[in-house]
């Protein structure tokens, strides 16, 4: 018999969470735990029954693994049905079950597709010969008992798919990382023409630069959506320019293309490619934004509609318009730079390439704009500003400093193999070009160069950078921050005052005083469930996170975080005292999801809670390792230990015994606990083990340790030990009945 749906969203979503938290059993464990080690003894546990079903290897303690394990077992025996059981009584999803029935998918049941007369009568609460969902629920609430189904029925399992599929798609774009092709460069100011022979002069104002070759098929496909572009731009008082990259194809031909498309935006005529050259084009279909000092915001893919081998009916990803959207609300680009699936460019080296010489305002500036002002600001999280060239001559030794030692801009990921392009969706470190060329800068007499060549000014929302949120939710009051020592952390919770569910796309959290906040776990609890427990950091993963430089999240259209109605939102704030005494009453703003998700975002997490870090150890290894009951869609990924963690690695053993890595972070830094995000959502198949290793070092030679002489256990505090690796995750969601307000 095929598995029960209900037992492949448990699986998918209850199981997996259970797999990875185990919220219920970690709760009693944690209330049996009582002197807090990670282990229980028969002392600890006054039912002896219930210590020999946990103690599973009879070794007279019971550690959090046995307590999941025996659980989970527990939890197989009930849910599973024999001709000899009673009948199932586990409920199952309304939603589901009327799905299911529907077979003609008119959003109603007839007395065929529900044969029961009597079941019939009762749902039918308007008496016309049809059920809806919205009469159902009315009289049975919103799960069915299996009481009322019978043993034998059951629903279709349902298979996980990823939001797209590369494999069935022969190119289409890909995300790379900007500051490797020139984002946040300055574009020369070359002597073009137009095919009239006008100059054309780049700068003065944002300009979009559009790619294209009237004889390349997927360029021509993209007439249309050029011409309209070519009309917003001009609403929206942006330049708008065509580049012919083959100035030799028929004189015809490029007429014929404009004409059909009604394109009359100015063409550049760019017979030596100098233009093509300048700005590294490789295919006819690129497209490229620069603001008015000529620095390179954009380039990449106009949107995902067409590609090598596959047409789309409308498309997925609008690329360009996603980041002129941006620019006009103030806001960053998500994606700076893309592959552009198009006919291939074979640029041939121009002759007598000169060098620019560095300066602050040509190179310099730029290279800090993009990496390091947005902290290094005034009433920015940096120490020292980085927004003139009084700032970066004064601060270069500590620049040259962090950046030969690998601390800024912050990013721990280990490095990205030569060759290839890095899997990180928001990798922040410095591109070999842009490493040289500052420093280099440094090295010299750190010219200030023309005035002219100077970015504009990077300016920073007074608020919330994702803007206008639907909905905010803060601390009933602020919070004491003392001015020297520790505090424990701060267990606070919020009401939501929603009448309905929500799904969640974007959320940011705002400290009204930032300096003194490390990290914040947020967690939702449903209306009327169980008791919020200030237990354990983490233990229940999390719904949303705060750390310095991780302080939103906007997931990509159809993905979004449930928040049901009636919510009650906690927040575990970990405050740092500054010296200064002060406040803090911080709020976290949601933006809905504007049309039905289809997939429900969860953070998963594997933890070693049963810590033994002895004293003086310089590389105390820790591990952790869970098998997978179902495929698990990945999006992303954060490591947690607190001041001895010394690295973090990811590991995942496939079902046919392959090994990968899939994080390693060699020098695991307390003060950023960054979340690395795929640019692609990763699936690790059923039967896969994902593994966790942590590095600790309780020496005497590490500065942050409190007390090299202790042994450390798990605890909350920053003088205790924490393993937790968190994995955001994605699950479908069914289409037929969501709901999304």
């Amino acid at each position: 018999m095929k598995k029960p749906l209900l037992l492949t969203l448990a699986a998918t979503t209850g199981l997996a969470a259970c797999l990875f938290a185990a919220q219920p059993t970690l709760e009693k464990f944690n209330q049996f735990d009582a002197n807090q080690d990670g282990s229980l003894t028969r002392a600890e546990v006054p039912f002896p029954a219930i210590f020999d079903r946990l103690d599973l290897n009879t070794d007279g303690t019971v550690t959090r693994a046995e307590a999941i394990q025996a659980a989970a077992a527990t939890l197989r025996k009930k849910t599973k049905s024999t001709p000899d059981s009673p009948p199932e009584t586990t409920d199952l999803p309304l939603d589901n079950v009327f799905a299911y029935l529907d077979k003609n998918k008119d959003d109603k049941l007839d007395a065929d597709e529900l044969p029961q007369p009597d079941q019939f009568k009762k749902l039918d609460t308007d008496q016309n010969g049809t059920v809806t969902l919205a009469e159902a629920r009315s009289v049975i609430g919103d799960t069915v008992s299996r009481r009322h189904l019978g043993t034998s029925f059951t629903l279709p399992e349902e298979t996980p798919t990823p939001a797209e599929d590369p494999a069935t798609l022969t190119e289409q774009p890909q995300i790379l990382k900007g500051s490797e092709h020139l984002i946040g460069r300055l574009i020369p100011s070359l002597p073009l023409k137009d095919l009239q022979g006008n100059s054309v002069s780049l700068g003065g104002k944002t300009t979009v630069i559009a790619l294209f070759s009237a004889t390349c098929p997927i360029s021509r496909k993209l007439g249309p959506e050029l011409a309209r572009l070519q009309n917003d731009c001009a609403a929206q008082n942006i330049t708008f320019l065509l580049a012919n990259v083959f100035p030799t194809e028929e004189a015809s031909d490029i007429p014929t293309f404009l004409t059909t498309h009604q394109l009359t935006a100015p063409v550049i005529a760019d017979q030596d490619k100098a233009l093509q050259h300048a700005l590294a084009a490789t295919t006819t279909t690129e497209a490229f934004i620069l603001d008015s000092t000529r620095t390179l915001l954009y380039r990449g893919a106009i949107n995902d509609q067409y590609g090598l081998g596959y047409t789309k009916e409308t498309p997925t990803r609008t690329y360009l318009r996603d980041a002129l959207t941006a620019l006009a609300l103030n806001r960053p680009i998500k994606y700076t730079a893309t592959t552009a699936p198009g006919c291939a460019l074979d640029l041939p080296a121009p002759a007598n390439v000169a060098t620019t010489p560095i300066t602050y305002h040509n190179q310099a500036a730029r290279i800090l704009q993009a990496n390091c002002v947005e902290c290094h600001r005034k009433d920015g999280l940096g120490p020292f500003p980085l927004e003139t060239l009084a700032d970066a001559i004064e601060h270069a030794p500590m620049i040259r400093k962090q950046i030969d030692r690998g601390a800024m801009p912050p990013w721990f990921a280990a490095p990205t193999p030569a060759g290839h392009t890095t899997p990180w969706a928001n990798d922040r470190s410095l591109s070999p070009q842009d490493k040289a060329d500052l420093l280099a800068w440094i090295a010299s007499d750190r010219p200030a160069g023309n005035p002219a060549d100077a970015p504009l000014p990077r300016t920073f929302a007074d608020e919330w950078t994702l803007g206008q949120h639907d909905h905010i939710v803060q601390l009933p009051e602020p919070v004491k921050i003392k001015a020297e020592g520790t505090m424990p952390y701060q267990f606070v919770i919020a009401e939501t005052t929603l009448t309905e569910d929500k799904w969640v796309q974007g959320y940011e959290i705002l400290p009204t005083d930032r300096s003194v906040v490390h990290h914040v776990i947020v967690n939702v609890h449903e209306k009327g469930k169980r008791r919020i427990l200030d237990r354990d950091e983490g233990t229940n993963g999390y719904w949303a996170a705060y750390v310095p430089g991780n302080s939103f999240k906007m997931y990509p259209p159809g993905y979004a975080r449930k928040l049901p109605a009636g919510a009650r939102i906690s927040f575990q704030i970990h405050y740092t005292p500054n010296g200064t005494a002060t406040t803090d009453q911080l709020r976290m703003g949601l933006i809905f999801a504007k049309e039905p998700p289809r997939y429900a975002v969860n953070t998963l997490m594997i933890a070693q809670h049963r810590l033994n870090i002895p004293p003086g150890a310089a590389n105390h290894i820790e591990t952790a390792s869970k098998k997978l009951p179902i495929d698990v869609h990945i999006m992303g990924y954060v490591a947690h230990m607190h001041v001895r963690g010394k690295a973090f690695k990811y590991e995942v053993t496939y079902p046919d015994g392959k090994n990968e890595t899939l994080l390693d972070i060699p020098r695991y830094d307390f003060n950023w606990q960054l979340r690395y995000d795929h640019k692609t959502p990763l699936t690790l198949p059923k039967g896969s083990t994902v593994k966790i290793t942590a590095a600790f070092d309780n020496s005497p030679n590490n500065p942050a340790n409190p007390d090299p002489t202790a042994r450390i256990r798990w605890g909350q505090q920053t003088f205790d030990e924490m393993m937790i690796g968190y994995f955001e995750t994605y699950t479908p969601l069914p289409q037929k009945t969501l709901t999304a307000r």
